[in-house]
């Protein structure tokens, strides 16, 4: 089996497949790898919308929380865990991520959703990446970023058998 941060195995191809099935419309862009918000500055330039920063974080009950938020949000993470009824979170490591949702640090995405089939991630998306029309995400490996329309993501996220709890960040971040 190849390594997990090993792309030629296309983690992107199952998902595309879906993507498909369910009629969503979707452009996809290849570029250089991205890890950081910071790194994907000079990708962003040439594709519209809104870009997301995607984070993977655990309580110590064990309950796993995917963010997808829009890159210049600022999120106020000490707090959003009354705000989701669980307790402080933190950064999970590399092998629970892959376990959880299929990707490796760096490829985190809410697109991550489709492999969460045991429902074991709360979903949370940031009302200011909400208000694009169109949202990108990396599609499962972050040499590449997918281009899909609000209404798509939401509709992908409920197939996906996820409800997506939205959060106001700069609400939350004004206590």
């Amino acid at each position: 089996m190849p390594a997990p941060d090993d792309f030629s195995r296309k983690p992107e191809k199952p998902l595309f497949a879906l993507l498909d099935r369910l009629g969503i419309r979707t452009t996809t862009a290849t570029h250089a790898k991205v890890f950081t918000v910071a790194e994907s500055a000079n990708v962003k330039t040439s594709i519209p919308g809104g870009h997301t920063k995607n984070l993977f974080m655990k309580d110590k009950k064990g309950q796993l929380v995917l963010i997808s938020a829009h890159a210049e949000s600022q999120l106020p993470l000490n707090q959003v865990h009354r705000l989701l009824g669980c307790q402080r979170l933190s950064f999970t490591d590399a092998p629970l991520l892959w376990d959880a949702l299929g990707v490796t640090p760096g490829s985190v995405t809410g697109l991550a959703l489709i492999n969460d089939q045991a429902g074991r991630v709360k979903f949370v998306a940031d009302e200011a990446l909400l208000a694009f029309e169109t949202l990108n995400f990396h599609p499962l490996r972050n040499d590449m970023t997918t281009s899909i329309s609000r209404r798509d993501f939401l509709a992908f996220a409920e197939v996906t058998g996820h409800t997506v709890t939205r959060v106001d960040f700069t609400t939350l971040g004004a206590d």
